[in-house]
C-alpha cells in the first residue's frame, strides 16, 4: 500500500468527521466517523490482507464509543475517546518499560532500525506525550465549545503528534544501527 493510500485510509474518517461536524451536528458527525472507519479498516484489508495495528486499535475504539455516543444519544462518550486511547498507549508503553519490554520497538522497527537504548528514550518520550494528549483533551472537551473540541481534534492534535514525531527524529539518527559497509558479505 503506498503511503498517501496509507494516510488516506488513516486520516480520511477524522477528516469527514470534522466536515460533517462542520455542516450538520455532533451526533450525525460521529455516525459519519464510525461508518467511514468501518470503511477504512475493510479497504485497508482487502489492500493489504491486514491492518496495522495503531489503526486496528484506534478504530476498534471509535467503533465502541462512537456506537455508545449514538446508542446512549451522549456525546460525552465520543469526546473522552482520545483521553482513553491516549492513557491506554501510555500505560502499554509505561507498562512495558517497566517490565524492560520496548512495545514501541515491536511497532515501528520495521520502519527504524535503533539500538535499545534509542527505543527506550523514544518510548518515555512517546508514553509522555500521550499522556500530555490526554491532558490537552480533557481540558479542550471540558472548556470550550463541541465544535472548537472537533476542530482541535483535527487541527490540533494532529500537528502536535507531527512535529512531535519530527522532533524525534534526532533520536533515531543518534540511536540508529551503523550502516554496513560495502554492502552484503560476499559468500
Amino acid at each position: 500500500m503506498n503511503q498517501f493510500t496509507k494516510m488516506a485510509l488513516e486520516m480520511g474518517p477524522l477528516i469527514l468527521f470534522f466536515a460533517a461536524n462542520a455542516t450538520t451536528n455532533l451526533m450525525t458527525a460521529t455516525a459519519v466517523f464510525v461508518a467511514a472507519t468501518v470503511v477504512a479498516l475493510s479497504v485497508s484489508y482487502i489492500i493489504a490482507r491486514t491492518i496495522p495495528i495503531m489503526p486496528l486499535i484506534g478504530g476498534a475504539f471509535v467503533i465502541v464509543f462512537g456506537g455508545l455516543t449514538l446508542y446512549l444519544d451522549d456525546d460525552l462518550f465520543i469526546k473522552i475517546k482520545p483521553t482513553i486511547v491516549n492513557l491506554l498507549f501510555a500505560a502499554i508503553l509505561f507498562g512495558g518499560l517497566m517490565a524492560g519490554k520496548l512495545f514501541l520497538k515491536l511497532v515501528l522497527e520495521s520502519a527504524f532500525k535503533a539500538t535499545d537504548e534509542g527505543w527506550r528514550i523514544l518510548t518515555w518520550r512517546w508514553a509522555i506525550f500521550f499522556v500530555v494528549l490526554a491532558v490537552i483533551n480533557e481540558v479542550v472537551w471540558r472548556n470550550f465549545s463541541t465544535d472548537t473540541w472537533v476542530a482541535f481534534k483535527v487541527w490540533g492534535i494532529m500537528p502536535l503528534t507531527m512535529v512531535f514525531g519530527m522532533a524525534q527524529v534526532p533520536v533515531l539518527m543518534k540511536y540508529q544501527f551503523p550502516e554496513e559497509e560495502g554492502g552484503p558479505a560476499a559468500s
